[in-house]
C-alpha cells in the first residue's frame, strides 16, 4: 500500500546501529549535581488517504514524533528540578486526519518545569508546569509505551496532558497505595477567539492507585517493564473545572462544568516462556451536555470534548535476544464514544493497531513498527478526513 514501507526500514535499522550515549551528570557541589539529556523519536508514517486531487491517494511523511532537549538537577537531598523543552515542525499526518498544506510552522516551547521537594519519605510537592493525573495513559512515560504512542482519545480538555500548577504526591503501607492530587490553571480561554471562558477557575485532580505485587512507585508509569518486575496495579482518578463552557456562546449563558473520571487496570507478568503484559482503562469526559446547547463551545465536543470509552492493549516479549536487543509484539484496542464528532451526533471510533517494539538498552534505542486501522461509525460524504483509514508507521528512539 505504501511504497517506500521496505526502504524506510532499512534506512531506520541502518541508523539504530551503534549504541547509546548518556550524558554525565555535572557535580555543582556536595549534594549538587545538573545532567543534560536529548531524547527524540524520528521516522515515517504513512497513511492511505489525504494526498491527490480527491485526498484519497497515500500519504508519505518523514518527521518527528517528539524531540527534546532539557536537563535535570539537585540543590540538596530534597530539592529538585526538571525542566524539558519541545522542538516540533508542521505535521502533515496526524491521528484523525491529513493536513498537506505548505503552512510548515515551527514550534519550540517549554514542555515541563517543575520545581520538586521531598520533605518526607516517600512524600513529594511539585510546583511549576507538569502532567495532570487523569489518566494512567498520560502519566506513563512517552519514551517508553507499550504500544507505538499512548491513546489518541485519553487526552484531557484545554490543557491536554501538561498544564501549571500545584501537586503532592505520597505512598503508604510500604508503596502498595498511591495518592497523588493536584491544583492547576485549567482553562484560560479569551472572548477574543470567539471561544470565552466563563470564569477564571481553577482545575482539580485527584488520583489513587493500589499495587498489589511490585510496586509502581514515583512520578511517572511505564508501558513495560521488560521483564524485570511482576507488577498488578489497579487505579482511579478524577477531574474538576466549575463553569469550564457555555451552552450558549453567542449570550455568554446555560454554564457548565466540567468532570472527568477515568479506571485504569496494569498487570505485567515474566514468565521461562516470555514476559506478558496487559493494560485497560475506562474514561469518562463530561460537559454536562453542553453541546446540546442553543449555540455550545466547540471545546465541549470533538475530539477532546465530551466522550466516553476504553482501550485494551497487551504485549508479549521474547523470552531471549534477538542480537543486542529484546523483541516486543503488542496490540491495543480503542473503543471512544463522542458526543459529536465529524459534524455527528454520537459518533464512535474504533482504533486498532498491532505491531513490534526491538528494544537495545532497554528504551535508550527502539525501533517500532506499527499498522492500525481507524474506523467511524459515522462518516462524512467525500471528506476523506473523515472516513476509515489505516496507518502504517515506523520510529527511532534515542534517548541520550
Amino acid at each position: 500500500m505504501f511504497k517506500t514501507k521496505l526502504l524506510t526500514v532499512l534506512m531506520l535499522m541502518l541508523m539504530c546501529a551503534g549504541s547509546a550515549f548518556a550524558f554525565k551528570p555535572i557535580e555543582l557541589g556536595e549534594g549538587k549535581y545538573l545532567q543534560f539529556f536529548y531524547d527524540a523519536q524520528f521516522g515515517y508514517t504513512g497513511r492511505n488517504t489525504g494526498s491527490g486531487v480527491n485526498a484519497e491517494d497515500d500519504t508519505n511523511e518523514f518527521n518527528f514524533r517528539r524531540n527534546r532537549i532539557g536537563f535535570i538537577g539537585t540543590y540538596n537531598e530534597k530539592l529538585s528540578f526538571y525542566v524539558q523543552t519541545e522542538y516540533i515542525e508542521d505535521k502533515n499526518v496526524n491521528p484523525l486526519y491529513v493536513d498537506i498544506s505548505d503552512d510548515d510552522s515551527k514550534d519550540f516551547y517549554l514542555l515541563d518545569a517543575q520545581l520538586r521537594y521531598t520533605p518526607f519519605e516517600n512524600v513529594d510537592l511539585i510546583a511549576g508546569k507538569f502532567k495532570h493525573s487523569l489518566t494512567r495513559e498520560n502519566l506513563e512515560g512517552c519514551f517508553n509505551p507499550l504500544t507505538l504512542d499512548r491513546s489518541f482519545f485519553v487526552y484531557a480538555p484545554f490543557k491536554t496532558s501538561r498544564d501549571k500548577g500545584v501537586g503532592a504526591r505520597a505512598e503508604f503501607f510500604d508503596n502498595m497505595v498511591q495518592v497523588r492530587g493536584e491544583i492547576q490553571e485549567g482553562r484560560t480561554g479569551d472572548a477574543a477567539d470567539g471561544s470565552p471562558d466563563p470564569g477564571s477557575n481553577l482545575r482539580y485532580t485527584g488520583r489513587m492507585h493500589l499495587s498489589l505485587l511490585d510496586k509502581e512507585t514515583g512520578y511517572g508509569y511505564k508501558g513495560t517493564y521488560f521483564g524485570k518486575m511482576k507488577v498488578l496495579t489497579v487505579g482511579a482518578s478524577y477531574q474538576y473545572e466549575p463553569d469550564a463552557v457555555y451552552g450558549d456562546v453567542a449570550n455568554l449563558a446555560d454554564k457548565k462544568d466540567y468532570a472527568a473520571y477515568s479506571y485504569d487496570i496494569f498487570g505485567e507478568f515474566p514468565t521461562a516462556a516470555g514476559t506478558f503484559t496487559l493494560s485497560a482503562a475506562y474514561l469518562n469526559v463530561s460537559f454536562d451536555d453542553a453541546y446540546k446547547g442553543t449555540n455550545p463551545d466547540a471545546n465541549s465536543y470533538g475530539q477532546n470534548g465530551e466522550r466516553d470509552g476504553y482501550y485494551v492493549k497487551a504485549g508479549y516479549m521474547l523470552p531471549f535476544n534477538v542480537g543486542p536487543g529484546q523483541v516486543q509484539f503488542f496490540g491495543r484496542y480503542d473503543k471512544f464514544d463522542f458526543a459529536k464528532l465529524n459534524g455527528y451526533y454520537d459518533n464512535s471510533v474504533d482504533f486498532i493497531a498491532g505491531g513490534v517494539n526491538y528494544y537495545i538498552d532497554e528504551d535508550k534505542i527502539k525501533l517500532t513498527a506499527q499498522y492500525s486501522k481507524t474506523n467511524f461509525d459515522k462518516e462524512v460524504g467525500q471528506d476523506t478526513n473523515m472516513q476509515d483509514f489505516d496507518t502504517f508507521e515506523l520510529y527511532m528512539q534515542v534517548r541520550f
